[in-house]
């Protein structure tokens, strides 16, 4: 089954609190938070935690 990541935006003016992101088998293993942007504010202050 392909990985998922839950991410924390920690921009303290951003009003979103949590998202996961699911993608396919293709997607490097390599590939953390650090890869993406939150969807809300842009930002790229991102923080994977374990839910």
């Amino acid at each position: 089954m392909p990985r998922t990541l839950e991410l924390v935006c920690e921009d303290d003016d951003c009003t979103l609190d949590m998202f996961e992101l699911h993608y396919t088998y293709e997607m490097p293993k390599e590939t953390d938070a650090g890869d993406f942007v939150c969807p809300y504010c842009r930002g790229t202050d991102l923080r994977e935690v374990d839910v």
